[in-house]
């Protein structure tokens, strides 16, 4: 019983937990925001695209 009473007391790997869930949730948020801003961002490379050809 020692062992499962030190294995739950040990608390030596919680700070790179946290920052691998804190790195988790702020790639979720970059994801999020891309999906939502990649329309309008397509729209403008098109544009360019368009506007690029038509000077050659």
């Amino acid at each position: 019983m020692t062992i499962f009473s030190r294995f739950l007391n040990d608390e030596s790997g919680a700070t790179a937990i946290e920052y691998g869930l804190i790195a988790a949730i702020v790639s979720v948020g970059i994801i999020a925001a891309l999906t939502q801003v990649s329309g309008s961002l397509q729209t403008t490379f098109n544009n360019v695209s368009n506007s690029l050809n038509t000077a050659k």
